[in-house]
């Protein structure tokens, strides 16, 4: 019987507590997450049991408020998906 996908969907993104904020309440992050960006990598890659879905609706909007730190989330969604065959990242 294949796994059920973990997913999880990102809304209304003005910084990035709020990437942690609504990933960490939709998938079983590990109560030690770090809430910075190398934590966000490591769970991704290696606390989550897979398959898992982000999908991040609504990311142009999300581009204006968080500045520099859109293409820094982006960077670690990609390169954690890179990593596991498991991991995929919808931008919409």
């Amino acid at each position: 019987m294949p796994l059920k996908t973990r997913k999880a969907a990102l809304k209304q993104i003005h910084s990035l507590d709020d990437v942690y904020d609504q990933l960490a309440a939709q998938l079983p992050f590990p109560a030690h997450f770090g809430r910075n960006l190398d934590a966000l990598y490591d769970v991704l890659t290696g606390d989550l049991t897979g398959p898992v879905q982000v999908i991040w609706h609504h990311a142009d909007d999300a581009r204006a408020a968080l500045g520099d730190h859109f293409e820094t989330l982006l960077t670690v969604f990609n390169e954690a998906a890179a990593e596991r065959d498991d991991l995929d990242i919808v931008i919409d």
